[in-house]
Parts: structure tokens; C-alpha cells; sequence
């Protein structure tokens, strides 16, 4: 069956770039996603050049750009802001609204989505990587423990080590002294991930938490994330089918309205 695309929508973030194609009902049809690359104009034409390779795209399709560096998409027909975009997708994904909790690489949200899929309110972290995803990443690496395996490997830990410091780099300073004097790595994990998991809860206890609590970001791949948000808030999560792609399927949803727009008469 051949595949439709109306609209596109790209999430230009700190880490990673992901773009959307969605049919005429607004299903996700298309999506792709790699590294980020700090020549943005150049990646986003690759991304182009990819989905027109793969799919008959009609005349004129919309692109709507969000993320970190929207503002350097020019081919976009439009930029929208990762608020607006993020509580559109995720809206849309699980049918209702609540407390959105978006964990990127560079930056955390905390959005409450109103009964009709609007912003009712939103708090964003964007000054310091401690409540973020480059504060676990920063420390995989000084562990020499994989990314992708930080969660499992602090779940497994039945002790947990109060991680003090709410700067990335005094946390770093902390872990080494702690790695110094004999501490295995599984309770640091373990306490690391609670000082962020705690961070994330004070932005979310900042604007009101309004059930149900749903994450989003690549972030929430990290078992240990859920896990925890749920042991701290006392709330079950709730983890849309494709996490990572929540901005950019927001923004594609939005391109569609720009179809509707330019075909109604003027």
C-alpha cells in the first residue's frame, strides 16, 4: 500500500533531528530521525531529499519546523514553539490532556494540556542541564556505562546514593569522589537518576500536576525515568507509542491547518 503524505513536520533538536509525514486524517504515516548536526539547512534538505525518495509526495506539501533550531529551517512554511507542537502531538497520540513532562537533551518541559488539546499552562528548564538528559549523559561517560543501559543498570541497584548537587558539573565532582572511596556504580545510577527525577517533579509541583501524568522525549526510553516519575509523583505514566517524535508530529499536524487555509477561498 502506498504511502500518504499531506504534511510534514520536523523537531530540530539539541541532540537528535526527527521529521513526521502524516495522510489526510493526521495519522503518522512517515517518520525519521538522526543525530543532530550543527549544519542544520544541509540535514533538513537530506531529510527532505530522504522522504521525497521514498514517498510520492504531492505538489507544495507544508513543512512546519519546531525544536532548538527551528529558526534555521528555511524551507519551513512555518515555526512553532516545542510547547504548542509537543502538547499538540501528544494530544492527539493519547486522546486526552494532563501534565506532559518533555525530557530532551538540552532542555526538560512541564506542559498542561487542556480538555480540548490547548496549553492551559507550562513551566521549562533551559538555563541548566541537571534536569535534563545531558546530565545523565555526561555522567555515562565519566561511569564508562552505555547510554542506553544507565536505567537498567540503576534499577538493578536495591541501594541508592543520595546525589547532593543540583549543578551537573558539582554532580560529576561528587560521583568521583564517590567512585574515589569504593562506591559501586549501581547506587550512584541509582541516586542520580532520582536527583533528576526530583528536579523534574519541583517544575511540575511549580505550575499543579493535573492527572494523568505522560512523558514524552527520547529521554523516556530509560526505564528508570518512568519508574521513578511514578514513585515520586504517585502517579501512573503514561508513554505515547513513539515518544521521541511527539514535536514533530505536533508540527506536522499543524502544517495540515495550512493546507486548509490556502484551500479555502479568499
Amino acid at each position: 500500500m502506498a504511502v500518504e503524505i499531506v504534511a510534514l513536520g520536523i523537531d530540530v533538536g539539541s541532540t537528535t533531528v526527527k521529521m513526521v509525514g502524516v495522510d489526510g486524517e493526521g495519522n503518522m504515516t512517515w517518520n525519521y530521525l538522526e543525530p543532530a548536526d550543527p549544519k542544520v539547512e544541509d540535514q533538513v534538505d537530506r531529510f527532505l531529499s530522504r522522504v521525497r525518495s521514498e514517498v510520492e509526495l504531492p505538489e507544495g506539501v507544508p513543512l512546519v519546523a519546531t525544536g532548538y533550531g527551528r529558526n534555521l529551517v528555511y524551507q519551513a512554511n512555518k515555526k512553532v514553539t516545542e510547547i504548542t507542537c509537543h502538547a499538540r502531538g501528544v494530544y492527539r497520540s493519547v486522546g486526552h490532556g494532563g501534565t506532559l513532562v518533555d525530557i530532551g537533551g538540552q532542555d526538560s518541559k512541564v506542559i498542561v494540556i487542556g480538555p480540548n488539546g490547548q496549553v492551559v499552562d507550562f513551566t521549562m528548564n533551559d538555563k541548566c542541564a541537571a534536569g535534563t538528559g545531558r546530565f545523565l549523559e555526561n555522567t555515562a561517560g565519566r561511569l564508562r556505562v552505555p547510554l542506553e543501559k544507565m536505567g537498567s543498570v540503576a534499577l538493578s541497584s536495591p541501594d541508592e546514593v543520595s546525589i547532593s548537587s543540583t549543578c551537573t558539573v558539582f554532580a560529576e565532582s561528587e560521583i568521583i569522589s564517590m567512585i574515589a572511596h569504593g562506591v559501586e556504580v549501581p547506587p550512584i545510577l541509582k541516586g542520580l537518576h532520582r536527583s533528576l527525577i526530583k528536579r523534574i517533579v519541583a517544575m511540575i509541583r511549580s505550575i499543579g500536576l493535573v492527572p494523568p501524568l505522560m512523558l514524552s522525549g527520547g529521554v523516556v526510553k530509560n526505564p528508570a525515568i518512568s519508574r521513578m516519575m511514578e514513585e515520586e509523583t504517585g502517579e501512573k505514566v503514561i508513554i505515547p507509542e513513539h515518544p521521541q517524535l511527539m514535536g514533530a508530529y505536533g508540527a506536522a499536524l499543524i502544517a495540515m491547518k495550512l493546507i486548509d487555509r490556502s484551500d479555502r477561498p479568499s
